[in-house]
């Protein structure tokens, strides 16, 4: 049994990027598309640009006028700000303003109601 795997010859290999975390790659066009797609279907849009961790990228964060959201990494903080501005909505700095308290809301309400499923979303208190 070895311990050290062969090296192999030639420049074919490329090390590949890692999946997730910082080094990550990035497909910019489904990016795009994905927050292309949640700005045109949902009102009062705004963007959160996420600063990069040591285990995640940089992440924008749509979030809606109701508190609903979604998250994309992205290749740089330059494009974090890009992709929104290009959508036409307002982008923020999260370390500078924060999460919406409407985010909060709508993750209580979704912890809430898959906590109890058998009590529809419309029905009051």
């Amino acid at each position: 049994m070895r311990w050290w795997p062969r090296r192999r010859r030639g420049s074919d290999r490329r090390p590949k990027a890692p999946a997730d975390g910082p080094g990550m790659t990035v497909d910019s066009k489904a990016v795009r598309d994905h927050l292309a797609s949640f700005v045109s279907s949902r009102r009062g849009v705004e963007a959160f640009v996420e600063p990069p961790t040591n285990v995640t990228a940089t992440t924008v964060v749509l979030i809606a006028h109701d508190g609903e959201w979604t998250r994309r990494a992205v290749s740089s903080r330059d494009a974090a700000f890009e992709l929104p501005r290009g959508l036409g909505i307002p982008v923020y700095d999260v370390n500078q303003t924060g999460y919406p308290s409407r985010m909060r809301e709508w993750n209580s309400l979704q912890r809430r109601s898959s906590a109890n499923p058998e009590r529809g979303l419309d029905q009051g208190h």
